[in-house]
């Protein structure tokens, strides 16, 4: 089985939105909205009522050796639970 939960993000942003029950996290980049949902549900014992998701592709970045690297593409998914349902972040 694969991993689709890569981890909970805790930024400014995801603080923001956690106040509409809602929940950002890292996720592989070829998860679906139905296979992120299944996990959400079945890691965290919630009820997902939405799953919006959104692309970060790779980009050069130049090192201090004057060479450049690639960074990790990377999928972001932002979960809506029903109300009164919480995902407790250690």
């Amino acid at each position: 089985m694969k991993t689709i939960i890569r981890k909970v993000s805790v930024t400014e942003k995801g603080s923001l939105i956690g106040a509409n029950n809602q929940y950002q996290l890292e996720v592989a980049p070829e998860a679906t909205k139905p296979e992120i949902r299944a996990a959400v549900e079945a890691q965290f014992g919630v009820h997902v009522t939405s799953v919006n998701t959104s692309n970060y592709r790779s980009r050069s970045v130049a090192t201090r050796t004057r060479r450049t690297t690639q960074t990790q593409a990377w999928k972001r998914a932002i979960v809506t639970l029903r109300p009164g349902e919480r995902i407790e972040i250690v």
